[in-house]
């Protein structure tokens, strides 16, 4: 299903063909998300370091408090395992909480008690505890925020049975899937790509609706080659995309949104119709999660395979920095990667 066509079915499931749409940026769809889902359910409660009357510190969570008090929304000590672990013990005892870490990079001291405890509480109690709660961080480069706000850790949680891992990259699907994960009966890593949080603009219905978990979108239909990627690659994936079809090069363009669960069928199902595949993540290239999507192709794609999968990621160094525009795969990159897919 191609993004537009998500969005009319999302439109008709509501009751209408048309409904209400606005223009937001990712971070005011964001913010809507969470205002709604507290709206919804009063078990719902959103914490982390000036998130309260601050409104975080790239303002995701402004005017929440005001809006819900301070019983529902409100600030934490800098301390991540301890804001890591109110949320475990909130979630096991039946609310859904949403904790704000203030950047990905900085999820380290709670890394133990996501591991041990949330990914994990369902299978130790045999099922009778779960823990639903959502893990919001900004990740990413991009802003010259340097090697300690710019990094790209979610290959980490990817190998955490029990963990779902979510990076958007739309103002649609960042409400959709965000108001899916706060309604997850799992613990939810959400990851927002900091560098569109204003970039990125688009169409954002006013009903309330979700964006399933595990669902790739096709943002671009081809038959030359597949592009895949998630997050803050995206533009650099459409520009690439546009450079290559004024050369007369169809490329499909898909974007993961969830890293786990991912949409095999449909990663798939492009690759065998393309024959050709390019992986692009900001990540560093060693253990990237896309390596994980580049075997799975060539184990159950293999005799649809023109060209051996192509990678574009992140250098293996620390996050340098002021050179973002090197170390982040550019549209160059990624173009340079496709021409040696198509010309192997």
């Amino acid at each position: 299903m191609t993004a537009t066509q998500e969005k009319q079915a999302q439109g008709k499931q509501a009751g209408t063909e048309q409904p209400a749409v606005r223009t937001l940026n990712l971070i005011q769809a964001i913010t809507e998300a969470l205002a709604d889902e507290l709206e919804r359910d009063p078990n719902v409660v959103l914490f982390g370091e000036d998130v309260g009357a601050r409104g975080g510190v790239f303002m995701a969570t402004a005017g929440l408090q005001e809006r819900f008090g301070k019983k529902r929304v409100f600030d934490t000590p800098l301390a991540e395992g301890s804001i890591v672990g109110a949320a475990v013990g909130m979630a096991v005892r039946g609310m859904r909480p949403i904790a704000e870490i203030q950047f990905a990079d900085y999820i380290g001291p709670g890394f133990d008690q996501i591991l041990s405890q949330a990914a994990k509480i369902r299978y130790r109690s045999g099922g009778q505890f779960s823990a639903p709660l959502v893990i919001r961080t900004p990740s990413g480069g991009g802003v010259k925020g340097g090697h300690h706000h710019s990094q790209s850790p979610e290959a980490y949680y990817c190998h955490m049975a029990g963990i779902k891992v979510v990076m958007p990259s739309t103002p649609y699907d960042a409400k959709g899937l965000l108001k899916a994960a706060v309604r997850s009966d799992d613990p939810v890593m959400f990851f927002e790509p900091k560098r569109l949080y204003r970039a990125a603009k688009g169409e954002v219905p006013e009903h309330d609706y979700v964006v399933e978990l595990g669902k790739a979108a096709i943002r671009r239909e081809g038959d030359d080659l597949s592009l895949i990627g998630y997050g803050g690659v995206m533009p650099d994936l459409e520009r690439a995309a546009d450079a290559l079809a004024a050369e007369g090069i169809s490329v499909e363009v898909i974007d993961l949104r969830s890293l786990v669960p991912w949409d095999r069928p449909l990663v798939l199902q492009s690759v065998e119709k393309t024959g050709r595949a390019v992986l692009v993540s900001e990540a560093p290239r060693m253990a990237n999660f896309m390596g994980e999507v580049a075997y799975t192709i060539q184990n159950e794609a293999f005799d649809s395979l023109s060209a051996p999968v192509q990678q574009v990621a992140g250098f293996d160094t620390p996050y340098p920095y002021i050179q973002d525009k090197i170390y982040l795969p550019g549209a160059n990159r990624i173009v340079a990667a496709c021409v040696k897919a198509l010309n192997y």
